[in-house]
């Protein structure tokens, strides 16, 4: 029989590690994930951002960042962001 995990024990297990967060409009976030809350906002550390623009891929470097839950549309744990 196959143990179930639920969503949020997924994430909280990701607590200190590197988390790709991709974002319901066109960014991504890369960063450290520090904490988090039951709506899924997070705190994250050591945050690059990912935009796409007319230009290309823009990344930004961003120090610690407070996400909003309703903006995640994915989060990949351990992704080590865009190529």
């Amino acid at each position: 029989m196959a143990t179930q995990i639920l969503p949020l024990e997924l994430i909280d297990k990701c607590i200190g590690s590197r988390l790709w967060v991709v974002l319901k409009s066109e960014r991504e976030i890369v960063g450290t994930l520090l904490g988090f809350d039951d709506f899924v906002n997070m705190v994250l550390d050591d945050v690059t951002e990912y935009e796409n623009t007319a230009q290309g891929r823009k990344a930004t470097k961003l120090g610690q960042t407070l996400l909003n839950g309703n903006n995640i549309a994915m989060l990949i744990p351990g992704g080590a962001g865009p190529v």
